[in-house]
């Protein structure tokens, strides 16, 4: 069934300023416009809503009774309509991200912050997890936007770069490489290594540039999280290789990271989205915020 809102929004604007001269300059039409929406839903009803002479215009007994609904459905839609448009304005709502957890960790909350001063009502869900795991969660719908490294193409995401950031090696202050500006990684095979596992992106990502310059990579400990394998250096179990962003050396009090060269290797961590798929207005906010954000790093 086809409702005929403007046929409704006709009828309630005459019953309510008593005549289609006021109830025309109200809506913004002319008095013919009027009077073919009101027929128009009048045919549709198969009933007479108005009884109308030159000298006035009065409901009929099925227009008393119609004229409460049909309040009721004008204001109702009137709400609704006002509502989204203040959402679509003023960007409110609510924003889902996954993110893999070392940017979740150290990049992605000053934009959070910023974007919680702007947007104040707005409510954001984030999934830290896995770039795998974020890959998913966009193809599926579970999130609008996705923060990760990445893994395989696939037609219906779109993807962004966010940012670069170096493999470093990271170690406690006593230890003997702790006071090199950088290293290479041939000096890594007199070190304990913490690696993280090899099914992770990141971790296939350095292979792959390694072996492409026959560097191969092994560790005495293998972790399946940077956030564990940075607990093991801070331990002094040993040292690791992680993305520059895996931890603060200023949170991390008596820990170094050093630039890894010979080659220098950077993770690609990627914005994505879905291919043909609209973000909401909250979304949108805080997908152009991380993108002003990278423009000024």
């Amino acid at each position: 069934m086809k409702i005929d809102f403007d046929g409704i929004q006709a009828f309630v604007a005459i019953a309510e300023l008593g005549g289609f001269s006021k109830a025309a300059e109200q809506l913004h039409v002319t008095q013919t416009a009027l009077t073919r929406r009101l027929q128009k839903l009048e045919a549709y009803l198969d009933a007479r809503l108005l009884d109308r002479t030159t000298r006035y215009v009065e409901l009929t007994a099925v227009g008393r009774e119609f004229l409460p609904q049909a309040r009721a459905i004008v204001s109702d839609m009137t709400h609704a309509v006002e509502r989204l448009k203040d959402i679509s304005q003023h960007s409110r709502g609510r924003v889902s991200i996954a993110c893999v957890p070392t940017i979740a960790a150290e990049v992605l909350p000053s934009v959070m912050a910023d974007y919680a001063q702007t947007y104040p009502g707005n409510r954001i869900r984030l999934v830290d997890t896995t770039a795998f795991g974020v890959r998913d969660a966009v193809l599926h719908g579970q999130v609008e936007m996705g923060i990760g490294v990445p893994t395989e193409s696939h037609p219906d995401l779109v993807e962004t770069l966010l940012l670069e950031e170096p493999m470093m090696f990271f170690c406690r202050e006593e230890h003997p490489l702790s006071q090199r500006e950088s290293l290479t990684w041939a000096d890594m095979r007199e070190s304990n290594l913490i690696v993280v596992s090899s099914m992770t992106a990141t971790r296939i990502f350095v292979d792959y540039q390694l072996a492409k310059r026959g560097v191969s990579m092994s560790g005495r400990y293998e972790v399946q999280h940077h956030s564990t394998a940075v607990s093991l250096v801070a331990a002094g179990v040993g040292a690791a290789i992680l993305p520059a962003s895996a931890m603060s050396v200023a949170g991390r009090p008596g820990m170094r990271r050093i630039l890894l060269t010979g080659p220098v290797v950077k993770r690609k961590v990627n914005l994505m989205r879905r291919k043909n798929t609209t973000l909401s207005p909250a979304a949108a906010a805080f997908f152009d915020l991380l993108l002003q954000r990278r423009r000024s790093d």
